[in-house]
């Protein structure tokens, strides 16, 4: 790792308080995230203890509402903060994104006493949630999931096996999408599942390319009782809540991504600067200088583009095209940039020595979560030409 400490990224906030609060972000990632990134990611080693102080700083609820314990603040400034932790580490920005999902379909669709009862704690109690839609052969295809839950009583038994599961088996809730009716997008409904239910459990974590202190697992729920208070929204709703939280969580994948991507560029243009060969610093050779510009340019240009969704999304007005643009730009230029910051340290950026290749591994994975970037161009594909006609 170089010896120069990132500059500030030169943000356009809309108030006072949203530049104290990215102030107080950027101090807890330099102090508390930043130092211990490498090692407790080489070792697979889980920081629950850090986002046990976002949650204490109120880092975890800042898009919902205050009376709940949320922090008011628009997605414009939400993203930002993402940003600043993944640049950090990528475990804790996205951490903090998948909570936020988790903690959606409540925030959005709960009644004001299902948001009275559980929001507080989920929002500023010390609580971290995980999103369950994806199953082992429902991925892309989210609306042939096979998790059912039936009616007994004034419960609901949930029985079947969720897939790539982010904080599976640490969260202490989870937001869970199931059949209760017909076949298709229509027949599923959301729930609020405790992490402590009898009859769930996690399988032994996968091992990932990157992102190894993230715990990433199958869940599986064998005759979990859920009471039909802990249902979110109507019957057969499900769907519709589940895409309404991946457009918002899209938006956080982005943010997480130029996070990830100027992690990057700081690395290699501090490298540059401090690397000589033939007399003088790398970074005054033009090949070079050139790569750092095109560098910077991707990551102005997602930053530009991720917020202006945001924005999109402050106003009440329809995003979803926006929000996949976002997602599928600023994830492969995540990819573009780590993979020449790589190339900018040569052999050294080989080595776990530099952050750079724990970054162009951690990337990989942001082309692929939260729906692929395949997918986000037949989203964005369907916004221009409409739905597919064969």
């Amino acid at each position: 790792m170089t010896d120069r400490a990132p500059q500030p990224v030169d943000r356009q906030l809309p108030t006072e308080e949203s530049r104290d609060l990215l102030a107080l972000v950027r101090e807890i990632a330099q102090r508390e995230i930043r130092p211990r990134a490498a090692e407790e990611e080489d070792s697979g080693r889980f920081p629950r203890e850090v986002f046990t102080l976002l949650s204490e700083a109120g880092l975890l609820g800042l898009p919902y509402p205050g009376e709940y314990g949320g922090g008011e603040q628009p997605y414009e400034v939400y993203l930002q903060v993402l940003e600043e932790l993944a640049a950090a580490r990528l475990t804790v920005g996205l951490g903090v994104s998948v909570h936020s999902l988790a903690c959606h379909g409540l925030g959005g669709y709960g009644t004001k006493e299902q948001q009275a009862a559980h929001l507080p704690a989920m929002l500023g109690g010390g609580l971290l949630g995980a999103y369950c839609l994806s199953e082992p052969a429902a991925g892309s295809d989210a609306a042939s999931l096979t998790t059912k839950a039936v009616r007994d009583g004034d419960d609901w038994i949930i029985t079947g096996t969720k897939a790539w599961i982010t904080h599976g088996g640490v969260a202490d809730f989870y937001t869970v999408l199931a059949r209760t009716g017909v076949e298709g997008p229509k027949g599923i409904t959301a729930f609020l599942v405790p992490g402590d239910a009898a009859g769930l459990t996690a399988a032994v974590p996968e091992k990932k390319m990157g992102m190894k202190g993230s715990p990433t697992a199958q869940l599986h729920f064998d005759g979990v009782r859920v009471p039909d208070s802990r249902r979110i929204g109507e019957e057969g709703q499900g769907f519709s809540i589940a895409l309404a939280a991946l457009d918002a969580g899209r938006l956080g994948i982005a943010a997480c991504a130029i996070g990830v991507a100027q992690a990057a560029l700081d690395e290699a243009l501090a490298y540059a600067l401090d690397r000589k060969q033939f007399g003088h610093p790398i970074a005054d050779f033009q090949g070079l200088r050139f790569m750092l510009a095109d560098m910077a340019t991707k990551i102005e240009a997602g930053r530009a583009l991720y917020l202006a969704a945001a924005r999109l999304r402050d106003a009440g007005k329809p995003f979803s095209r926006q929000a996949a643009m976002a997602k599928l730009f600023c994830t492969d230029a995540a990819m573009a940039v780590t993979t020449d910051a790589v190339q900018v340290l040569g052999g050294y950026g080989y080595t776990a020595d530099f952050p750079v290749e724990r970054l162009m591994r951690e990337a990989k994975v942001l082309q692929i979560v939260e729906g692929t970037n395949q997918i986000q161009r037949m989203v964005i594909a369907r916004h221009l030409a409409g739905p597919e006609t064969r």
